[in-house]
């Protein structure tokens, strides 16, 4: 991202009217397994494509301008017997109002990807079913994608999709796959979506939208009001740092937008920049390199 992206209505004009289907980009990297499989891999990738797209994921019918951008980057790093796994990176960005500039708001990585396909399978969602664990995953991060997009646009607005997200996590832990359990680990789909549906996800889900409504919203229009917002939703944070430091839920939040902070804050004036530099090693100091040179 260049410093100040903001080109105004030319080219893109946005309502806000909500986005709840997707447009998405599937990729599948099997370089570590070899090139013997490529039409598999090939099938895999167009019936994912297609799930992800056509399936009906709510009630409602957008225009493609109201689709939410997402990206599926499966890395497969073994293959047997139509047994795949690997990992899964999960990305979607966010348009900004008036502007041409997309904000990212998820780049979550999966460590825990596996499932079996057979080639030319048919891949059909139901939400009330555990079908396959490639389903289940698929499910998830659609209603998790969905959840914190509604969450950017109105306070708590992603609620019935997470909640969506809880019952496919629920159903899919009577199988034997990883991710969906307590104990299969702290960065995972179980608490993912737990973490968010708690308490302490109440602060993380009030910065979606601070930040995005109340921060990148204004940014074409009133800079430093929209740098007044990404104070503001990084003063929600605290309150999860102070009672979580390096939460799950806190990582989650800078793998998309330390990039972005850094973007904004650098090489400008801001009354709030040097709180904005406190705050931001505080809660996350793992990237106190890239705070520290604002």
């Amino acid at each position: 991202m260049h410093k100040f992206i903001w080109l105004i209505g030319f080219f893109f004009v946005l309502t806000f009217g909500r986005a709840q289907e997707l447009k998405a980009t599937v990729s599948i990297n099997h370089s570590q397994i070899g090139n013997s499989n490529q039409n598999y891999f090939k099938t895999l990738e167009n019936a994912l494509r297609e799930l992800l797209n056509n399936t009906s994921w709510t009630s409602t019918k957008f225009s493609n301008n109201e689709k939410i951008d997402c990206v599926f980057l499966l890395n497969v790093n073994s293959f047997e017997n139509n047994s795949v796994s690997g990992t899964l990176q999960v990305q979607f960005t966010r348009p900004v109002y008036n502007s041409t500039y997309t904000s990212p708001v998820l780049n979550f990585n999966d460590k825990d990807i596996s499932f079996s396909y057979t080639e030319f399978e048919s891949l059909r969602y139901n939400p009330n079913s555990y079908d396959s664990n490639l389903l289940s995953i698929m499910g998830f991060y659609v209603n998790m994608i969905m959840g914190m997009d509604a969450d950017t646009f109105a306070l708590e607005g992603g609620t019935e999709y997470y909640q969506a997200a809880s019952s496919i996590a629920s159903l899919a832990q009577q199988s034997n796959y990883k991710g969906w359990k307590q104990g299969d680990g702290t960065n995972t789909r179980y608490y993912f979506v737990n973490d968010i549906l708690a308490g302490s996800g109440r602060s993380f889900r009030k910065a979606l939208y601070t930040y995005h409504r109340e921060g990148m919203d204004l940014m074409a229009d009133k800079v430093e009001d929209g740098r007044d917002g990404i104070y503001a939703a990084l003063t929600d944070l605290v309150q999860i740092h102070n009672t979580r430091p390096n939460s799950f839920l806190m990582r989650i939040f800078f793998d998309a937008k330390t990039d972005e902070i850094v973007n904004i804050y650098s090489g400008v004036m801001d009354k709030n920049k040097k709180k904005v530099v406190e705050t931001l090693n505080k809660i996350s100091p793992l990237n106190s390199s890239k705070w520290n040179n604002l």
